[in-house]
């Protein structure tokens, strides 16, 4: 969700996290120790409610635009908004990939 909220803000916007987003979505981008902490004893479907608001978000924004803002590049990168997104289902697809596979061994 954290991935997808900043391409949002990224490609939509052309810009990066302000700092009142990174205090919302740093720690789930780094995914480091303190994230590991931090996102202990919640329900999965606390996180998958969180990661439902963000793609409602992308495709309401994502229906607005045609193939022609798909070819276009950020100000901020030589990537164009195809590419970012394809990043994001990429990334998406990544972490399905490993959910399915950690649950084949929970017995």
């Amino acid at each position: 969700a954290a991935v997808e909220a900043y391409y949002q803000v990224y490609t939509f916007e052309n810009r990066t996290f302000t700092e009142e987003e990174m205090k919302k979505w740093g720690l789930a981008l780094e995914l480091g120790p303190k994230a590991q902490e931090a996102f202990k004893g919640k329900p999965a479907r606390y996180y998958l409610n969180i990661w439902n608001e963000v793609r409602k978000e992308s495709l309401r924004l994502l229906k607005t635009k045609d193939d022609e803002w798909f070819n276009q590049k950020p100000a901020l990168s030589g990537m164009n908004n195809h590419w970012a997104w394809f990043h994001v289902m990429e990334h998406e697809a990544i972490h399905l990939g490993q959910i399915v596979m950690v649950k084949k061994r929970i017995k």
